[in-house]
């Protein structure tokens, strides 16, 4: 049972969270992290879901970082189901921020493949920071049937994800520069280069990538 303090912090917090300025609206997500409260946890996640502003949205994960995993972690999870892009978008950038591996079995294919762009991206931030010891060749796997996919931005992400996985990720790199897709085997090949140098620029990568890919083969097969 909430005390009449709490009770009124609680509705201060709704009241900050639901208002048209974004200042005000960060304001109270950063009130809510600075003294972080069991009955704070709801109102975040909802949020979350329809925040506008990239800034509050940051705020949001913050705020939630600062509660107990016990708490957090299971209302990110039910929020994976949800119809709304941004609430399933948002739930995987928070609990990639948690780091709790008690939320890997959440990050699923379908997760994965989201046929939204910003979800899938998300997903494949979070499943990086989650997999446990051992899953990371078929999580590799699953990620590489992503190859080709989306703008640069969208494929850079992919890239950056699968090379998080170290080594593992060349056996699936290899076959993909076989592919019978043209782009797949360009972002095979560039995503091999940057796993090769970390510090080559991305789009140099792709641009060599095309001009290796209209030779006809890669340079491993050289």
């Amino acid at each position: 049972m909430n005390t009449p303090e709490q009770a009124t912090e609680t509705a201060r917090i709704h009241r900050g969270l639901e208002h048209d300025n974004a200042s005000v609206r960060l304001r109270a997500a950063l009130a809510a992290g600075t003294t972080p409260a069991p009955r704070f946890v709801d109102l975040l996640v909802g949020r979350c879901a329809v925040e506008p502003d990239f800034s509050v949205r940051e705020m949001l994960t913050w705020a939630l970082t600062r509660h107990p995993a016990a708490l957090t972690v299971p209302r990110l999870v039910d929020e994976l189901r949800c119809e709304r892009a941004q609430a399933r978008s948002q739930a995987l950038h928070t609990l990639s921020k948690i780091a709790d591996r008690r939320a890997w079995p959440a990050i699923t294919r379908t997760l994965l493949t989201d046929a939204d762009d910003e979800v899938a991206r998300s997903a494949w931030r979070a499943a990086v920071v989650l997999v446990p010891e051992g899953e990371q060749p078929a999580l590799a796997e699953v990620l590489a049937t992503q190859l080709g996919r989306g703008a640069r931005d969208v494929q850079l992400s992919l890239s950056r994800a699968l090379i998080a996985l170290g080594e593992v990720i060349t056996p699936v790199l290899r076959a993909a520069v076989r592919d019978s897709d043209p782009v797949v085997r360009q972002h095979a090949a560039a995503t091999e280069r940057l796993l090769r140098d970390p510090d080559a620029a991305f789009e140099y990568a792709i641009e060599e990538a095309k001009r290796v890919v209209a030779l006809g083969g890669d340079r491993q097969d050289g």
